[in-house]
């Protein structure tokens, strides 16, 4: 079970949009090496004012290149990085993996998915009315985020595109993700 790398992003400052790189460097416990999200605590702007001491659970964003086709259709272009995204993949339906799912990408990074990314204002700033397509609803009506995914890095290492993903699944009874 797996898909691929299809992109790596990164940037040293503050911005919505992470320019894509050759390749991204995943430091354990910390995240991407010379990103400003990277970090053992948090590095979010918000999260940082209300509680700078918090755990980092942000340390590497992934979203599915699919939602680029998809608000494609709905008249927008976004591309690889433009939502700030670490690593974006194809082939891999991040957001019904459950808590705690490893994720092995190329040789030896393994990131753990420690929930949903809660889309901000942001998005509807970088495109007008981006956020509706990227905020949903499932069929019985719950909201439903689908701005990818968050993760901390247990394993370092290199990742590039055309990097394999390779899934493992928690043990036990699956926790959804929730938005961290």
């Amino acid at each position: 079970m797996g898909g691929s790398v299809s992109a790596v992003s990164s940037n040293g400052t503050y911005s919505f949009t992470k320019p894509n790189r050759e390749s991204i460097k995943l430091l354990a416990g910390l995240g991407v090496e010379g990103d400003v999200h990277a970090g053992a605590t948090v590095k979010h702007r918000f999260r940082m004012a209300k509680n700078p001491s918090q755990p980092n659970l942000r340390q590497v964003h992934l979203i599915h290149e699919e939602l680029f086709e998809e608000v494609r259709r709905a008249g927008f272009e976004v591309a690889a990085g433009e939502l700030g995204e670490n690593v974006t993949t194809r082939g891999i339906d991040l957001l019904g993996l459950p808590t705690g799912t490893l994720l092995r990408l190329g040789d030896e990074a393994v990131v753990e998915v420690t929930g949903l990314r809660n889309p901000c204002a942001q998005i509807d700033n970088f495109q007008k009315g981006l956020m509706k397509q990227v905020v949903g609803r499932d069929g019985d009506g719950n909201v439903r985020f689908k701005s990818g995914i968050m993760s901390v890095v247990l394993s370092g290492g290199l990742v590039r595109p055309g990097d394999p993903v390779v899934i493992e699944l928690p043990d036990g009874p699956h926790r959804p993700l929730e938005i961290v």
